[in-house]
Formats: C-alpha cells, sequence, structure tokens
C-alpha cells in the first residue's frame, strides 16, 4: 500500500479547521481538539483576529507609484533565523540566486524581535499611508490581521504571483484575509519547552520544569502573549484555543509568569533573541520556537532538545504583506512568487525546519533530504497537530486589556 505523504493529513485538518473556524466568526463556537483540528487552526491564521484594538487609525494618503521597473530593489524584513544562510560566504543562497535570475537587488533585514515592537515602530508611518522603507514584511496571523483590518497593506495583484496557487488549499481562503488578496503564509511553526542538554541532563515534559530551583536566573520565555501565557494555561489544564475561557484563566496563568519573574526565576522576556542567550549559556531553557533550535543545533552543535509539552504546545503561522506605503510593490511579489517554488520553498524548509506551506515541497524534500522530509516539525502529521494549539481570536476589548496586563508584566 502506498505511504499516504505527510502533507496530506495537514490538508486534511486544514480543511477541517476552516470549516469550524467559519463558524467561530459568527458564534464563538468551541473549536474542537480531534487530531490536527486545534494546531491547523493556526495555519489557517484565523485564530488571531478579532477587532482592531480602540484608538487605532486607518491608513489615509493616497495611492502608491510603483517604481519597480525602474528602481529593482525589494526591501524586506524578517525575523533572525528564518532564511537559509550560508556561514562561509555570509549570504542568503536563495536570495543570491532570486538576484541573478530576476536582476532584483533583495536588502534583507532580521528587524523582528517580535509582533509589538515591530508595530509599535511603524504603526504611525502606517495610519499616515508612508513608506516605512520596507517593501515586505512578515508578521504573525494575528497582527497580519489587524494589519489588513487596519488598511496597511496593499492588495496583492496574482498575476505577478503566479506560484500562489501552490499555497496548500485550505490556506487559500482564510477568515482574515479571504482568497489571500493581501497576504501569503511564509512559515508556521510550534510554540514549546526547548533546554541544553548537559544542564538539564533529566530533560522537561511540562512547563512547570521551567520553573526547578536549580534553573534559577537560567530560564528565559516569549515576549509574545499567545505563545507564554498559551503554554502556561495549557500546564494549567486549559485548552486556549477554546473559548471557554476568560479573565479568570488568563490572569491565573499570567499570575504564574510574574512570580517567576519577580522571584527571578526567569532571567529575561524575549523574542527572537532568546537565541543568541542560549548558545551563550546565559539561559538554560526556554520557552522557544521549533525552527530556531533545529537552526542552533546544526551551527552550534547538537546541544539543545525541542519538545511540545505533554499538555501541548502552540502552533501559528507568519505572513508575508507589502505594507501600505510600498513604492515597490511589484518587485515584492516576484519575490514573493519566487519562494512559493517548491523548490526553493524545500531548500528554505531545510534550513529554517519550520512548516512549509508550499504543496509539491514535499516532494522536493524527499530529494534534498529525505530524513528532514520525515521531519514533524516542517511536514507534521496528524499525531503532532493533535498536540498543538492556536490561541483564540479576542476581541478588541480582550485585545487590549490583555496585551497591556501582559505587557506590563514582563516590565515594558
Amino acid at each position: 500500500m502506498k505511504r499516504p505523504l505527510p502533507s496530506d493529513p495537514v490538508v486534511r485538518a486544514i480543511v477541517r479547521a476552516q470549516l469550524a473556524q467559519r463558524s467561530q466568526v459568527s458564534r464563538r463556537s468551541v473549536l474542537q481538539t480531534g487530531a490536527g483540528v486545534a494546531g491547523m487552526g493556526a495555519l489557517l491564521a484565523a485564530c488571531g483576529t478579532g477587532g482592531a484594538p480602540s484608538g487605532e487609525a486607518t491608513a489615509t494618503g493616497g495611492a502608491v507609484q510603483d517604481v519597480s521597473e525602474s528602481d529593482p530593489t525589494v526591501n524586506w524584513a524578517n525575523w533572525t533565523l528564518y532564511l537559509d544562510y550560508d556561514d562561509q560566504s555570509q549570504t542568503y543562497p536563495t536570495l543570491e540566486a532570486f538576484t541573478e535570475q530576476t536582476g532584483i537587488e533583495v536588502n534583507y533585514a532580521e528587524d523582528i524581535e517580535d509582533n509589538d515592537s515591530y508595530y509599535g515602530r511603524v504603526q504611525g508611518q502606517l495610519a499616515n499611508g508612508q513608506d516605512i522603507g520596507q517593501d515586505i514584511v512578515t508578521l504573525t496571523d494575528w497582527m497580519a490581521a489587524r494589519m489588513i483590518r487596519l488598511g496597511y497593506t496593499q492588495e496583492l495583484d496574482k498575476a505577478n504571483i503566479p506560484n500562489w496557487e501552490n499555497i496548500l488549499p485550505g490556506l487559500r481562503d482564510v477568515s482574515f484575509d479571504p482568497g489571500r488578496q493581501h497576504s501569503l503564509t511564509w512559515q508556521s511553526g510550534f510554540a514549546g519547552l526547548a533546554w541544553n542538554k548537559e544542564a538539564v541532563p533529566g530533560g522537561m515534559r511540562s512547563v512547570s520544569d521551567l520553573w526547578n530551583p536549580d534553573l534559577a536566573g537560567r530560564v528565559e520565555v516569549l515576549s509574545e502573549m499567545r505563545d507564554t501565557v498559551g503554554l502556561i494555561m495549557l500546564d494549567q489544564g486549559v485548552d486556549p484555543s477554546s473559548d471557554d475561557w476568560g479573565d479568570d484563566e488568563f490572569f491565573a496563568a499570567l499570575e504564574v509568569l510574574e512570580q517567576q519573574i519577580s522571584s527571578g526565576q526567569i532571567r529575561q522576556v524575549k523574542g527572537n533573541s532568546y537565541a543568541e542567550d542560549l548558545v551563550s549559556g546565559d539561559a538554560l531553557a526556554v520557552i522557544g520556537w521549533s525552527g530556531d533550535i533545529t537552526v542552533l543545533n546544526f551551527e552550534n552543535g547538537d546541544n539543545w532538545e525541542f519538545l511540545l509539552p505533554e499538555a501541548g504546545g502552540t502552533l501559528w503561522s507568519d505572513n508575508l504583506m507589502v505594507p501600505v506605503g510600498s513604492p515597490r510593490k511589484t518587485n515584492a511579489e516576484t519575490l514573493m512568487n519566487y519562494y512559493y517554488d517548491p523548490v526553493v520553498a524545500a531548500e528554505v524548509a531545510a534550513y529554517v525546519n519550520y512548516i512549509c506551506p508550499v504543496q509539491g515541497a514535499y516532494e522536493e524534500m524527499l530529494n534534498l533530504d529525505p530524513e528532514l522530509a520525515e521531519n514533524q516539525l516542517i511536514f507534521p502529521n496528524e499525531e503532532t497537530l493533535s498536540r498543538a494549539y492556536v490561541f483564540r481570536a479576542l476581541t478588541p476589548e480582550e485585545e487590549t486589556r490583555y496585551n497591556t496586563e501582559f505587557q506590563s508584566v514582563i516590565g515594558n
């Protein structure tokens, strides 16, 4: 009997999750957590939507003239450890190949530490319809939803992105961007536990293991509220993807976080830069992101372990978007099209080790690295997905209040 491809259950789970999400939008019903359903809800980037926080302005300003033809460049803001990189040449091979093929130079910046801090830097310009200096930004589900809702992104011209047809079927029509008019999924991934294997020889099974006194002052957690609070909620027996929780459950999890910070158990709360502290040894155990740990092991020796806790981890997606003031939209769309070629997508996935959204990439990965094709962090099956949950959509009032309290607890 032919073995089913790992991407097949992913697609099935996405379709089921899309049906569940359509229901949630109208009546906020509880997402089912059967195999793959809750997890792939994050791949739909729909559970982190909700309205815009009160007081935020929609974009103003006129149409932007596209100068792509006369200015063959594109500026791209992304997270760290999120694109294939060659240490010897200190270049990004797929970007080099893109420039060789198209003549378009790419100014690539690992400029995003976390969603809130990046958004805070550019929101004023976006609201005025101004160019923020980036032609592509890569932001997580819930922030992508806010950007699109407020008119901070440009509508994509699909004629310039024929490869968009390679997107996994269930990702074509997400609730916050029907028909993918303003965004394309870049990668998806898990948040879970990671630790230095030598320093924590017994390993970890639960978030509570982070509070071991032996790790005092050597623990870090993510500045992404939905990941850190979501994992603590799961550890307390609360499903963050369901609508069965509210203030009591959220603040119970936040209280644990506050206690661990005030006691000194948690060294720092960080975005992507937690990876640097793992390498330096300043941090021995973290709430971190799946692909980062694989890359660290490859670049710095096989020193760390990543695990979805027994209670489960979180699942999310990041999305490519063209900001409202970008004058090089065609160049940005050309770059998006390039990365939706299955061959290129597989090359990126082999480096970043996050969940690949491109159909055909699994088959290409079989040729590139058969072992990675079976990696559950890149092409997860339903069993893996059943242990990952997406943080539910927050109302505008919840998003403002919860985020304010979270930022206060972490010292911002």
